[in-house]
């Protein structure tokens, strides 16, 4: 496929994030030595008056942007569309290097989703950069205490598409075994990764990857990941059941800590036997924005669409920006239902599931507990 000068091919965008002294920046300087990230700028965002962490990168200074005097998140968001449109600008007009790839290093205290609401929703924007997948950094060190400190550090984590735990040699075994636990409770399925990791497993879990990829749909659903999925499979025998369930306390792992910060985050999954219409879908998810905003984390799954068999809709929200939906070419296994897996933060299962059955035009839900 070539490019259309008009319309030249959308720039892949990887957004880099995690909480104070995660070690974002040192993943950065390594994966910016590996030839495959050849022509990356890179965007540094930091709170306060004068940046510091830009320093500390190595040898990209004139391949970098950096964002100072605010948060990306909230009080420079429109810094940050003129910036990216100055880029884009600059780029096309030949007045820096064609840069290949574009990588957005947040402030630790930045909650990603209005970053990508601007990624996704911006018309200009949009059509310009595809959003690559986000990577988050977790200190194994001082991850519980973050996580039990900060709502940011929370919602970074569900909003990954990719963790890297850092300074687990620093860590005791136990500590490491307890925050893995609790980062698979904030994100069910979801790949923790080393910071050795190479750029090949980091970069590139982003909706358009997985369209391409479906053979890793099914564990980017992480269906079986979730509190209790064995009990009611419906007959589809999916395999997989001998990880660790974050909610099954007999591992002993800090059990007080979890329950006490993240009982109100709870993830499940909504399914439907028949063919659902596109209409149905979006105003499901148009009314469950609406009535519970925010406490919306997370929703992924594909949709068995009336009138299209055999070509799903891949869906795929980060709080309640919705990325523009994909139709696939096939199912990627068996199971041809339409699934829904959702992760809210002080919404009851049951709440949410009697909405959908409404829509599907049920008389009652059956609530898949565990």
């Amino acid at each position: 496929m070539t490019g259309d000068p008009a319309r030249p091919l959308p720039i892949p965008l990887t957004l880099l994030t995690g909480f104070l002294g995660a070690g974002k920046t040192t993943l950065l300087n390594r994966l910016l030595k590996d030839p495959a990230l050849a022509g990356t700028l890179v965007l540094v965002n930091e709170f306060g008056e004068i940046g510091l962490d830009h320093l500390m990168i190595e040898g990209v200074e004139e391949n970098m942007i950096l964002l100072e005097s605010g948060c990306l998140c909230c009080t420079i968001r429109d810094d940050l569309i003129v910036t990216l449109e100055d880029l884009l600008r600059a780029r096309d007009n030949g007045r820096i290097a064609p840069f290949s790839r574009l990588a957005i290093e947040t402030t630790g205290l930045a909650d990603p989703a209005p970053i990508l609401n601007v990624l996704i929703n911006h018309p200009y924007l949009a059509m310009r950069f595809q959003l690559d997948g986000v990577v988050t950094l977790v200190d194994a060190v001082n991850g519980m205490a973050t996580l039990d400190a900060h709502e940011e550090a929370r919602r970074q984590v569900v909003a990954a598409d990719r963790l890297v735990l850092t300074k687990a040699e620093l860590a005791t075994s136990e500590t490491v075994i307890a925050v893995r636990e609790r980062l698979h409770g904030l994100n069910p399925g979801i790949a923790i990764l080393r910071p050795d990791a190479s750029s090949a497993d980091l970069i590139g879990a982003g909706l358009y990857d997985l369209a391409k990829q479906p053979h890793a749909l099914r564990h980017w659903l992480a269906e079986d990941a979730l509190p209790g999925h064995h009990h009611h499979d419906h007959g589809h025998h999916h395999g997989d059941h001998h990880h660790h369930h974050p909610h099954d306390h007999a591992h002993g792992q800090e059990p007080h800590d979890v329950n006490r910060h993240d009982a109100s985050i709870r993830a499940f999954v909504l399914t439907a036997d028949q063919p659902v219409a596109r209409t149905t879908f979006e105003l499901f998810w148009t009314l469950l924005r609406s009535i519970h905003g925010p406490r919306l984390l997370r929703l992924k799954g594909l949709v068995d669409v009336a009138g299209e068999p055999g070509r799903p809709l891949l869906v795929h929200a980060v709080q309640q920006i919705l990325h523009p939906p994909m139709q696939l070419d096939a199912w990627p296994d068996s199971d041809h239902r339409s699934r829904l897996v959702l992760i809210v933060k002080d919404i009851e299962e049951d709440t949410v599931r009697k909405l959908w059955s409404a829509f599907l035009g049920k008389v009652s839900a059956q609530p898949q507990t565990a």
